[in-house]
Protein backbone atom coordinates (compact mmCIF):
# COMPACT_ATOMS: atom_id res chain seq x y z
CA UNK A 1 0.00 0.00 0.00
CA UNK A 2 3.03 2.24 0.34
CA UNK A 3 5.63 3.54 -2.12
CA UNK A 4 7.30 0.12 -2.51
CA UNK A 5 10.69 1.76 -2.15
CA UNK A 6 13.53 -0.79 -2.16
CA UNK A 7 15.61 1.78 -0.27
CA UNK A 8 13.07 1.95 2.59
CA UNK A 9 15.05 1.23 5.78
CA UNK A 10 12.25 -1.06 6.98
CA UNK A 11 13.36 -3.58 4.35
CA UNK A 12 16.33 -4.20 6.64
CA UNK A 13 13.96 -5.87 9.09
CA UNK A 14 14.22 -9.02 6.96
CA UNK A 15 17.96 -9.23 7.56
CA UNK A 16 17.47 -8.51 11.26
CA UNK A 17 14.95 -11.34 11.49
CA UNK A 18 17.38 -13.85 10.00
CA UNK A 19 20.26 -12.44 12.05
CA UNK A 20 18.29 -13.17 15.22
CA UNK A 21 17.42 -16.66 13.96
CA UNK A 22 21.13 -17.26 13.30
CA UNK A 23 22.06 -16.08 16.79
CA UNK A 24 19.37 -18.03 18.69
CA UNK A 25 19.39 -21.16 16.52
CA UNK A 26 15.75 -22.24 17.16
CA UNK A 27 14.74 -25.70 15.95
CA UNK A 28 12.49 -24.03 13.39
CA UNK A 29 11.39 -20.57 12.29
CA UNK A 30 8.35 -19.14 10.51
CA UNK A 31 8.41 -15.81 8.67
CA UNK A 32 5.18 -14.21 7.47
CA UNK A 33 4.96 -11.27 5.08
CA UNK A 34 2.87 -9.69 2.32
CA UNK A 35 2.87 -11.29 -1.17
CA UNK A 36 4.81 -8.28 -2.46
CA UNK A 37 7.92 -9.64 -0.77
CA UNK A 38 8.21 -12.03 -3.74
CA UNK A 39 8.26 -9.22 -6.31
CA UNK A 40 11.37 -9.14 -8.47
CA UNK A 41 12.50 -5.77 -7.08
CA UNK A 42 12.94 -7.37 -3.64
CA UNK A 43 14.61 -10.57 -4.86
CA UNK A 44 18.11 -9.50 -3.86
CA UNK A 45 16.96 -8.21 -0.47
CA UNK A 46 15.19 -11.51 0.29
CA UNK A 47 18.01 -13.70 -1.02
CA UNK A 48 20.63 -11.80 0.99
CA UNK A 49 18.51 -12.07 4.12
CA UNK A 50 17.97 -15.84 3.77
CA UNK A 51 21.67 -16.36 3.05
CA UNK A 52 22.39 -15.38 6.65
CA UNK A 53 21.02 -18.78 7.76
CA UNK A 54 21.63 -20.62 4.50
CA UNK A 55 24.29 -22.97 5.88
CA UNK A 56 22.51 -23.75 9.15
CA UNK A 57 18.93 -24.19 8.01
CA UNK A 58 16.86 -26.20 5.58
CA UNK A 59 14.81 -23.27 4.23
CA UNK A 60 11.65 -24.20 2.32
CA UNK A 61 10.51 -22.36 -0.77
CA UNK A 62 8.23 -19.37 0.03
CA UNK A 63 4.58 -20.38 0.04
CA UNK A 64 1.47 -18.21 -0.32
CA UNK A 65 -1.65 -18.97 1.74
CA UNK A 66 -5.11 -17.45 1.32
CA UNK A 67 -7.05 -17.28 4.57
CA UNK A 68 -10.53 -18.19 3.31
CA UNK A 69 -9.21 -21.44 1.84
CA UNK A 70 -8.11 -22.46 5.34
CA UNK A 71 -11.27 -21.49 7.20
CA UNK A 72 -10.99 -17.75 8.03
CA UNK A 73 -13.62 -15.62 6.20
CA UNK A 74 -11.15 -13.10 4.77
CA UNK A 75 -9.37 -12.73 1.43
CA UNK A 76 -6.07 -12.02 3.21
CA UNK A 77 -3.09 -13.52 1.34
CA UNK A 78 0.29 -13.86 2.99
CA UNK A 79 3.65 -15.45 2.19
CA UNK A 80 5.23 -17.87 4.65
CA UNK A 81 8.87 -18.92 4.74
CA UNK A 82 9.67 -21.85 7.02
CA UNK A 83 13.08 -23.25 7.96
CA UNK A 84 14.42 -26.09 10.08
CA UNK A 85 17.78 -26.27 11.84
CA UNK A 86 19.98 -28.77 9.98
CA UNK A 87 21.13 -30.43 13.21
CA UNK A 88 17.52 -30.98 14.37
CA UNK A 89 15.76 -34.14 13.14
CA UNK A 90 12.87 -33.16 10.90
CA UNK A 91 10.95 -34.40 7.89
CA UNK A 92 9.28 -31.88 5.60
CA UNK A 93 7.93 -34.24 2.93
CA UNK A 94 5.04 -32.44 1.25
CA UNK A 95 5.05 -29.74 3.91
CA UNK A 96 2.33 -27.58 2.34
CA UNK A 97 -0.05 -30.39 1.45
CA UNK A 98 -3.70 -29.34 1.58
CA UNK A 99 -5.89 -30.54 4.49
CA UNK A 100 -7.70 -33.82 3.82
CA UNK A 101 -10.98 -32.22 4.88
CA UNK A 102 -12.22 -28.98 3.36
CA UNK A 103 -11.60 -25.98 5.63
CA UNK A 104 -13.33 -23.42 3.41
CA UNK A 105 -14.60 -20.51 5.48
CA UNK A 106 -18.18 -19.39 6.05
CA UNK A 107 -19.32 -16.40 4.00
CA UNK A 108 -19.65 -12.98 5.68
CA UNK A 109 -23.33 -13.17 6.61
CA UNK A 110 -22.77 -16.56 8.23
CA UNK A 111 -19.48 -15.63 9.89
CA UNK A 112 -21.05 -12.64 11.67
CA UNK A 113 -24.09 -14.57 12.86
CA UNK A 114 -24.77 -14.10 16.56
CA UNK A 115 -22.95 -10.80 16.93
CA UNK A 116 -25.16 -7.73 17.51
CA UNK A 117 -25.96 -5.88 14.27
CA UNK A 118 -27.51 -2.82 15.93
CA UNK A 119 -24.60 -0.83 17.35
CA UNK A 120 -25.06 2.51 19.09
CA UNK A 121 -22.45 5.02 17.81
CA UNK A 122 -22.19 6.28 21.39
CA UNK A 123 -20.85 2.94 22.62
CA UNK A 124 -17.24 3.93 23.20
CA UNK A 125 -16.06 2.54 26.55
CA UNK A 126 -15.37 -1.05 27.56
CA UNK A 127 -18.69 -1.40 29.39
CA UNK A 128 -20.77 -0.17 26.46
CA UNK A 129 -18.81 -2.38 24.09
CA UNK A 130 -19.59 -5.56 26.07
CA UNK A 131 -22.57 -7.26 24.45
CA UNK A 132 -24.29 -10.62 24.48
CA UNK A 133 -23.47 -12.96 21.61
CA UNK A 134 -25.72 -15.78 20.45
CA UNK A 135 -24.29 -19.05 19.17
CA UNK A 136 -26.60 -19.78 16.24
CA UNK A 137 -24.49 -21.79 13.81
CA UNK A 138 -22.39 -24.94 14.02
CA UNK A 139 -19.30 -26.24 12.25
CA UNK A 140 -15.55 -26.04 12.67
CA UNK A 141 -15.31 -22.25 12.34
CA UNK A 142 -17.96 -21.59 14.98
CA UNK A 143 -16.60 -24.23 17.33
CA UNK A 144 -13.33 -22.32 17.21
CA UNK A 145 -14.93 -18.87 17.35
CA UNK A 146 -17.32 -19.51 20.20
CA UNK A 147 -16.13 -22.48 22.19
CA UNK A 148 -12.83 -24.27 21.61
CA UNK A 149 -10.09 -22.99 23.90
CA UNK A 150 -6.58 -24.44 23.44
CA UNK A 151 -4.98 -25.70 26.64
CA UNK A 152 -2.98 -23.06 28.47
CA UNK A 153 -4.29 -20.17 26.36
CA UNK A 154 -6.29 -17.18 27.54
CA UNK A 155 -6.87 -15.25 30.75
CA UNK A 156 -8.73 -17.58 33.17
CA UNK A 157 -11.00 -14.85 34.55
CA UNK A 158 -11.96 -13.54 31.11
CA UNK A 159 -12.57 -17.07 29.84
CA UNK A 160 -14.74 -17.95 32.83
CA UNK A 161 -16.78 -14.78 32.36
CA UNK A 162 -17.30 -15.40 28.64
CA UNK A 163 -18.18 -19.07 29.06
CA UNK A 164 -20.71 -18.21 31.77
CA UNK A 165 -22.45 -15.23 30.17
CA UNK A 166 -21.50 -15.27 26.45
CA UNK A 167 -20.69 -11.56 26.62
CA UNK A 168 -18.09 -10.34 24.12
CA UNK A 169 -16.06 -7.12 24.18
CA UNK A 170 -15.20 -4.69 21.38
CA UNK A 171 -18.71 -3.89 20.10
CA UNK A 172 -17.86 -0.19 19.88
CA UNK A 173 -19.75 2.13 17.59
CA UNK A 174 -18.46 4.75 15.14
CA UNK A 175 -20.34 8.01 14.67
CA UNK A 176 -21.15 8.84 11.04
CA UNK A 177 -22.70 12.00 9.65
CA UNK A 178 -26.22 11.76 8.21
CA UNK A 179 -24.79 12.22 4.72
CA UNK A 180 -22.24 9.44 5.18
CA UNK A 181 -24.84 7.10 6.65
CA UNK A 182 -27.05 7.77 3.63
CA UNK A 183 -24.20 7.05 1.21
CA UNK A 184 -23.31 3.84 3.02
CA UNK A 185 -26.94 2.72 2.96
CA UNK A 186 -27.10 3.22 -0.81
CA UNK A 187 -23.94 1.21 -1.54
CA UNK A 188 -24.31 -2.19 -3.11
CA UNK A 189 -22.37 -5.24 -1.91
CA UNK A 190 -18.72 -5.04 -2.85
CA UNK A 191 -18.92 -1.36 -3.79
CA UNK A 192 -16.69 1.34 -2.25
CA UNK A 193 -17.66 4.80 -1.05
CA UNK A 194 -16.09 7.45 -3.30
CA UNK A 195 -14.82 9.57 -0.41
CA UNK A 196 -13.94 7.26 2.49
CA UNK A 197 -12.96 4.31 0.20
CA UNK A 198 -14.73 1.97 2.63
CA UNK A 199 -16.15 -1.09 0.88
CA UNK A 200 -19.56 -2.61 1.62
CA UNK A 201 -19.11 -6.21 2.69
CA UNK A 202 -20.60 -8.76 0.34
CA UNK A 203 -22.87 -10.97 2.48
CA UNK A 204 -22.18 -13.93 0.20
CA UNK A 205 -18.45 -13.28 -0.11
CA UNK A 206 -15.41 -12.80 2.10
CA UNK A 207 -13.99 -9.83 3.95
CA UNK A 208 -11.22 -7.88 2.18
CA UNK A 209 -7.84 -7.76 3.88
CA UNK A 210 -8.14 -5.80 7.10
CA UNK A 211 -5.41 -3.20 7.49
CA UNK A 212 -3.81 -1.74 10.59
CA UNK A 213 -3.39 1.92 9.73
CA UNK A 214 -0.27 3.76 10.84
CA UNK A 215 1.39 4.22 14.20
CA UNK A 216 2.24 7.50 15.96
CA UNK A 217 5.53 7.68 14.05
CA UNK A 218 3.60 8.05 10.79
CA UNK A 219 0.70 10.20 11.87
CA UNK A 220 -1.65 7.71 13.57
CA UNK A 221 -3.94 7.34 10.56
CA UNK A 222 -6.82 4.91 10.95
CA UNK A 223 -7.12 2.19 8.36
CA UNK A 224 -10.11 2.10 6.02
CA UNK A 225 -12.74 -0.18 7.56
CA UNK A 226 -15.30 -2.24 5.68
CA UNK A 227 -19.00 -1.35 5.90
CA UNK A 228 -21.35 -3.81 7.55
CA UNK A 229 -23.31 -5.91 5.06
CA UNK A 230 -26.67 -5.07 6.66
CA UNK A 231 -26.26 -1.80 8.57
CA UNK A 232 -24.91 1.51 7.10
CA UNK A 233 -21.86 1.70 9.37
CA UNK A 234 -18.28 0.48 9.49
CA UNK A 235 -17.70 -2.77 11.33
CA UNK A 236 -16.82 -2.99 15.02
CA UNK A 237 -13.54 -4.39 16.35
CA UNK A 238 -15.37 -7.55 17.43
CA UNK A 239 -16.80 -8.04 13.95
CA UNK A 240 -13.33 -7.48 12.48
CA UNK A 241 -11.93 -10.06 14.90
CA UNK A 242 -14.56 -12.63 13.90
CA UNK A 243 -13.78 -12.05 10.20
CA UNK A 244 -10.06 -12.41 10.90
CA UNK A 245 -10.70 -15.74 12.60
CA UNK A 246 -10.20 -14.74 16.25
CA UNK A 247 -12.30 -16.49 18.90
CA UNK A 248 -14.94 -14.37 20.63
CA UNK A 249 -13.29 -14.78 24.03
CA UNK A 250 -10.04 -13.16 22.85
CA UNK A 251 -9.38 -9.80 24.51
CA UNK A 252 -7.99 -6.88 22.49
CA UNK A 253 -6.86 -3.44 23.60
CA UNK A 254 -9.37 -1.32 25.54
CA UNK A 255 -9.40 1.30 22.75
CA UNK A 256 -10.99 0.97 19.32
CA UNK A 257 -7.97 2.36 17.44
CA UNK A 258 -5.46 -0.03 19.01
CA UNK A 259 -7.86 -2.98 18.68
CA UNK A 260 -8.10 -2.43 14.92
CA UNK A 261 -4.32 -2.09 14.73
CA UNK A 262 -3.85 -5.38 16.57
CA UNK A 263 -6.29 -7.16 14.26
CA UNK A 264 -4.91 -5.59 11.08
CA UNK A 265 -1.33 -6.49 12.04
CA UNK A 266 -2.21 -10.04 13.04
CA UNK A 267 -1.91 -13.39 11.37
CA UNK A 268 -5.31 -15.07 11.48
CA UNK A 269 -5.19 -17.65 14.30
CA UNK A 270 -6.77 -20.15 11.91
CA UNK A 271 -3.95 -19.65 9.41
CA UNK A 272 -1.32 -19.69 12.18
CA UNK A 273 -2.67 -23.00 13.45
CA UNK A 274 -2.53 -24.43 9.93
CA UNK A 275 1.16 -23.47 9.61
CA UNK A 276 2.28 -24.43 13.11
CA UNK A 277 0.64 -27.87 12.95
CA UNK A 278 2.85 -28.57 9.96
CA UNK A 279 5.94 -27.32 11.77
CA UNK A 280 5.18 -29.59 14.72
CA UNK A 281 4.47 -32.54 12.42
CA UNK A 282 7.83 -32.05 10.70
CA UNK A 283 9.68 -31.87 14.03
CA UNK A 284 7.84 -34.81 15.62
CA UNK A 285 8.30 -37.10 12.62
CA UNK A 286 10.40 -40.19 13.28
Amino acid sequence: MGKRDVEDTRNQLLSHFFRIVDELKPRAFVLENVPGILNEQYATILADAISIVGESYDVLKPHTLTAFELGAPTLRRRVFIVGFLNTTPHFVGDFWSKPKKSQRAPIVRHALCGLPADINPEWKNSGDGSRLVRVVRSGRFFASATGRVPAGVGNPESLASYQKSRVVTGCWGTKHSADLTSRYAALGAGKSDSKTKSMRLDPDGYCPTLRAGTGPDRGSFQAVRPIHHIRPRVITPREAARLQGFPDWYQFDVTKWHSFRQIGNSVSPIVAEHVMKRVRRALDHE
